[in-house]
């Protein structure tokens, strides 16, 4: 549990890339020379940013070595460096054309002032798109937050809890881009998807948000906590009907445009 699992993360891929694909589709650039996929993960993301810009030259960050390794595998056109998008720049003669965050930016601080950064590296006419679930106040990260409370694993997983970043207000990021941007469109989509029942959930986040919970427990403690947090979403999440789980799971979406030198 060292490292992220694209086999586990993959297993919704249908679910997850339906918002990639809304991001990239308000994307209004006819071309573009340089991209830097932030977070690439397993190479979903490259994948379709080299269908829509066959030419580009794709660079894709992680730190995951099975993210990275099965990226270089699924986008091959791509270029993949093992390297923490919260320290990133791009070189001194790089100004990229377009920056594109898929679910990753959510995980750094200081939103205020990543986002400017980022706006400051593009190209004039360079674009930033972003896409963060918003998914603090859901019943599945309240549980989550609950689970770290109340085991005997508290004292490490608490001060974990209490820093995960929360997303700010869609007029935050409209504000903090705005001065740098030609055009900033901000907004949110909650889509609902029907899992085969709760335990679903879990898999879900097993490969990716609950992973920083999950690494600093030993097996037996992380068969627990998993179990207990199954056993909350049972709950939280009835089972429909027809033996489905409506699963809600709202994002904010972020295009901003560089205005021209």
């Amino acid at each position: 549990m060292t490292d992220w699992n694209p086999t586990l993360y993959s297993k919704f891929e249908a679910e997850r890339m339906r918002a990639a694909r809304d991001l990239l589709a308000e994307v209004p650039l006819a071309s573009a020379g340089l991209i830097y996929d932030l977070g690439c993960g397993p190479g979903n993301s490259a994948e379709l940013l080299l269908r829509r810009f066959p030419d580009a030259r794709t660079i894709g960050l992680d730190t995951s070595d099975a993210m990275l390794a099965h990226a270089r595998i699924r986008a091959p056109k791509a270029k993949f460096v093992k390297q923490d998008i919260a320290g990133w720049a791009p070189g001194a003669d790089d100004r990229p054309d377009l920056i594109f965050a898929n679910a990753a930016l959510q995980f750094l601080p200081d939103h205020d002032r990543l986002f400017p950064r980022l706006m400051s590296y593009l190209a004039p006419g360079g674009a930033l798109a972003a896409q963060m679930p918003n998914t603090a106040r859901e019943s599945s990260h309240a549980l989550m937050r609950m689970v770290a409370a109340e085991g005997p694993w508290s004292s490490r997983l608490v001060p974990i809890a209490k820093t995960q970043p929360l997303i700010a207000g869609y007029e935050d990021y409209y504000d903090w881009l705005r001065p740098q941007a030609s055009r900033v469109d901000v907004w949110t989509t909650t889509y609902v998807h029907p899992l085969d029942g709760p335990h679903s959930i879990a898999d879900w986040f097993a490969g990716s948000t609950l992973q920083p919970f999950l690494e600093r427990l030993d097996d037996d403690e992380r068969c627990e906590f998993l179990a207990r947090y199954r056993n909350g979403l049972k709950e939280a999440y009835p089972v429909q009907p027809d033996g489905r789980t409506l699963f809600a799971y709202p994002r904010l979406f972020i295009v901003a445009v560089k205005a021209a030198a």
